[in-house]
């Protein structure tokens, strides 16, 4: 990753004014101090989305996204940190430094570049090939296919011809040596026949990344010839298990969710039906790389797979996956049709529409595969049936979730709610001590969490008031330090802001700087984002104020006794002048004035 100095870092930050940046992506409109305008990261109909001014911050309460100049652009056009350094330098007329490569560094980045250079220049290459008497074919092809011809320009839709060596040709008349287009992944090397196109008599499929680069090439034979669709192999600039056919059009669709599906020509039919949502995966199955990308541009995902035995089997590998980046998945049914290029030609796009309303629940959609496999009518069948279901309600480790589900199977098979509930809590027990819901606990449990969360958000309080009202921190100093803070991530923060009021250079959008990792940085806006409910008058502000500093004052107190061991003598010490502070912070009058 390229280094720049921390310096020259707040040098380009300083120079783009983040009202400026966020009005070329968002209408703005002015609020108090504050632009308001709909978040570009999710799909919102009232304005949530907030960018201040005096915090150089944006922040939006419905979904969460927040951060600085450098995080907005790095989220909404998917730009690493070095890449948003350099897009903002040029936006600002700021001269980059030359950064220092080894010598083998250099020579990986130039021949990167230079794939790229080649990927771009094929291409162009197919793209007129389709249109050329050799491509009448190919677009005869399409038209069957019932693509438009917008739909096939949007795509850059192009055609390898029928001789196996004219990309080759070209691409030597252009200049490249047979050294570099070796690494491009275009062609394939045969003692006996030298060098010679990998793809040819095939419709081309060029392949983009998020930001629109061609990395990689998918080929589709126009008969019945094998194999049916052929790929770019992995090259220094095309990772498969990374990367998503179309997602450099549905990442700023700004659905709600991102659809899920098997080959290239279900994304485009579904793009071309208004669906600029959908996403494939590249020849292989759907990988954790390629869920965490999705993960950056929404929270949901609906899988149309192909409704055949194979499209099952995939669907049920990627649901776990999807689960663990933490995203929420449904199934989407293709029945009677085999997948969705098929079905719109039949139904059209409102029936498909019904159907991604109607979409299944993932859960429930692998209970419905499970259950094909027993027969119900069977007592022995329908025991095994309800066994293994039981034993898959164990993935849940919440018990209100898990309950939820309980009760929608148990009424769907009539098995009875706590008939169901005993032979989940069976097996959880067989699986360890302290698995099986223990119901007396429920209450404990909760209230645990509620205190807990309670806590976080009286943290988060102070921290927002200290950047609000600066002047606070003469106050409040005497009685909260960063290690009062009990979250790590809160303790991390409060020492950057804390160094800051110290020295007078009160600068948040700095401190968010400090936090390379883009959910990290998403937290550490949330911080300067609180917001206090329900609080009206000036004395109900006061006294939230005061209660807040010494909620936080208890809690580290409690939080130090737990872990504190009895032969630390100076801990000890510590503890009893932090009680100290307490029972004086308890008598005094803290105000916002």
């Amino acid at each position: 990753m390229a280094y720049y100095s921390e310096e020259l870092i707040e040098e380009i930050r300083m120079r783009n004014d983040i009202v400026d940046v966020i009005s070329g992506y968002v209408k703005l409109k002015k609020r108090g101090s504050t632009y308001f305008g709909l978040c570009p990261f999710h799909n919102e109909k009232s304005p949530s989305f907030s960018v201040t001014p005096s915090k150089q911050m944006y922040y939006c309460f419905g979904c969460g996204a927040g951060g600085n100049v450098f995080t907005f652009i790095m989220e909404y056009e998917n730009y690493s940190f070095p890449e948003a350094v350099k897009f903002l330098a040029d936006r600002a007329g700021i001269h980059l430094p030359e950064i220092e490569y080894t010598e083998e560094a250099k020579k990986q980045s130039d021949l990167r570049n230079l794939v790229l250079e080649m990927n771009k220049e094929a291409a162009k290459y197919f793209f007129f090939q389709l249109r050329s008497k050799a491509g009448e074919q190919a677009i005869q092809y399409l038209k069957k296919r019932e693509l438009s011809e917008d739909t096939i320009k949007q795509f850059g839709i192009g055609y390898a011809n029928k001789y196996s060596n004219d990309l080759y040709q070209y691409m030597k008349k252009k200049g490249y040596s047979d050294q570099v287009l070796k690494e491009s992944g275009l062609f394939n090397l045969d003692e006996k026949k030298g060098i010679y196109d990998k793809f040819w008599n095939r419709v081309i499929f060029p392949i983009m990344d998020v930001n629109n680069r061609v990395i990689g090439f998918g080929g589709r034979v126009m008969g019945e010839g094998m194999p049916k669709y052929l790929n770019s192999p992995e090259t220094k600039v095309f990772d498969k298990s990374r990367n998503l056919y179309g997602l450099n059009i549905a990442r700023i669709s700004r659905k709600p969710n991102i659809l899920i599906c098997e080959g290239y020509m279900d994304v485009i039919a579904l793009h071309q039906a208004g669906f600029n949502n959908a996403v494939a995966s590249l020849g292989t199955a759907f990988t954790i790389g390629q869920s965490n990308l999705i993960k950056r541009y929404t929270q949901e995902v609906l899988l149309t797979y192909d409704n055949d035995e194979a499209g099952q089997k995939a669907a049920l590998r990627a649901i776990p996956i999807c689960k663990e980046a933490g995203l929420s998945v449904k199934v989407i049914q293709m029945h009677p049709y085999k997948d969705p290029d098929e079905f719109i030609k039949n139904l059209g796009a409102q029936a498909f529409q019904e159907r991604i309303d109607n979409a299944k629940n993932s859960f429930l959609y692998e209970i419905g595969i499970i259950e094909k496999g027993y027969d119900l009518k069977d007592p022995e069948g329908k025991t095994k049936f309800f066994q293994e279901v039981a034993k898959k309600l164990l993935e849940f480790s919440e018990e209100i979730e898990r309950n939820n589900y309980i009760e929608s199977i148990a009424s769907k098979y009539q098995i009875g709610f706590d008939n169901l509930r005993k032979l989940v809590n069976k097996y959880g027990a067989q699986l360890g001590e302290g698995f099986a819901p223990r119901e007396r606990n429920t209450n404990d449990s909760k209230q645990q969490r509620k205190m807990k969360d309670g806590m976080k958000q009286s943290q988060k309080l102070l921290l927002t008031w200290l950047i609000e009202y600066p002047e606070l921190y003469d106050k409040v100093k005497k009685y909260i330090r960063p290690k009062d803070y009990t979250e790590e991530l809160y303790e991390n923060v409060a020492d950057l802001l804390y160094e800051q009021l110290d020295k007078n250079q009160l600068n948040p959008a700095q401190i968010i700087s400090k936090f390379a990792d883009d959910d990290q940085a998403r937290d550490v806006a949330a911080l300067f984002n609180a917001v206090l409910n329900e609080v009206e008058t000036k004395e109900e502000k006061d006294k939230a104020l005061k209660e807040t500093i010494c909620r936080i004052k208890q809690n580290s107190i409690q939080a130090a006794s737990r872990s504190l061991d009895p032969t630390d003598i100076q801990g000890l010490q510590n503890l009893v002048e932090d009680k100290r502070i307490l029972q004086e912070l308890e008598k005094l009058h803290i105000s916002f004035d």
